[in-house]
């Protein structure tokens, strides 16, 4: 059907868009994960004695609403990482191929770890709101990552949604 040669000059934007499409599906699987995550993550007095304990505590009091609470804020975040990964391992991997277009390990290592740090350099301020959102009191945010957005631009200024950037770019490169 197709051919090595088929792949080598497809443009970055299909591939981008080929990126964020895989957001579709793995968010049904991964948000009730991050909800989990998050919640447990904030805890302040020991409420959960693990993961399923909590996944099994939020359907129980809000139903698959709670569970699934930022859903759309994380099929978002996951569109545009996976979006900028992917367009851009595929940038850096043609930056660093030598004149005969093979590419090194070395090379693809960094090509790698380049796109991880993209990845999280344009989904940090979505991930923050979404996490945000996800640990929030039930209510508190009616319009969900755009009531978020409002309040952190209205009380914390546009600096909060990049929080952490450092150990995240620290994190990002040697994790892909």
């Amino acid at each position: 059907f197709t051919t090595e040669d088929d792949f080598k000059n497809l443009n970055l934007l299909p591939i981008a868009a080929a990126g964020a499409t895989s957001a579709v599906f793995s968010t049904p699987i991964q948000a009730p994960q991050e909800r989990v995550k998050c919640v447990m993550q904030v805890q302040k007095d020991v409420k959960y004695t693990g993961t399923v304990h909590c996944a099994k505590s939020l359907l129980a009091e809000g139903g698959a609403t709670s569970l699934f609470r930022g859903f759309w804020s994380t099929m978002l975040r996951d569109g545009v990482a996976s979006a900028f990964y992917f367009s851009s391992y595929e940038f850096f991997k043609r930056q660093f191929a030598s004149s005969d277009g093979s590419v090194s390990a070395l090379a693809t290592l960094t090509a790698g770890g380049t796109a991880g740090m993209c990845n999280w350099l344009f989904a940090i301020p979505i991930d923050t709101l979404k996490s945000k959102l996800q640990v929030a009191p039930d209510g508190m945010y009616p319009r969900g990552i755009r009531s978020v957005f409002v309040d952190v631009m209205k009380n914390e200024g546009p600096a909060a949604l990049f929080r952490g950037l450092g150990p995240i770019m620290l994190r990002a490169f040697p994790a892909n």
